[in-house]
């Protein structure tokens, strides 16, 4: 099964790097706004989770440099996710907001759908 399981993330990822969608454009003054609002944003993922790779195709899509997180490659951010969120699952989307909380988002369709809302394109 181990097997399986890395042939398949092999042609996920094999995949992935041959249809990468375009960065999306933005101003510089509303792209630098975009990126200082996503310093409290960070993505616990894995390389090869097809659902991961939904989620940063988007990122790509919207050009949304959020911190990525390995929770396979580095224990600390596999603890965090535990800790912070709950249960080991991802894709999820860390946001820490100003009143010193953090919202734990799990769904790839919910975290693609609420960055599409929070950071469009078009200002």
């Amino acid at each position: 099964m181990k097997a399986v399981r890395w042939i398949l993330g092999l042609i996920v990822m094999a995949l992935h790097f041959l249809t990468l969608p375009r960065r999306g454009k933005r101003t510089p003054q509303h792209q630098q706004q975009v990126e200082e609002a996503l310093r409290s944003h960070s993505l616990y993922q894995l390389p090869t989770c097809p659902f991961c790779v939904k989620v940063r195709r988007a990122m790509r899509r919207l050009n949304l440099p959020i911190e990525l997180r390995d929770v396979r490659a580095d224990g600390r951010h596999r603890q965090d996710l535990i800790n912070g969120g709950g249960k080991m699952k991802v894709p999820c989307l860390r946001i820490d907001h100003e009143d010193g909380h953090s919202e734990w988002m799990y769904e790839s369709d919910e975290i693609v759908s609420y960055l599409q809302r929070r950071f469009p394109l078009e200002p």
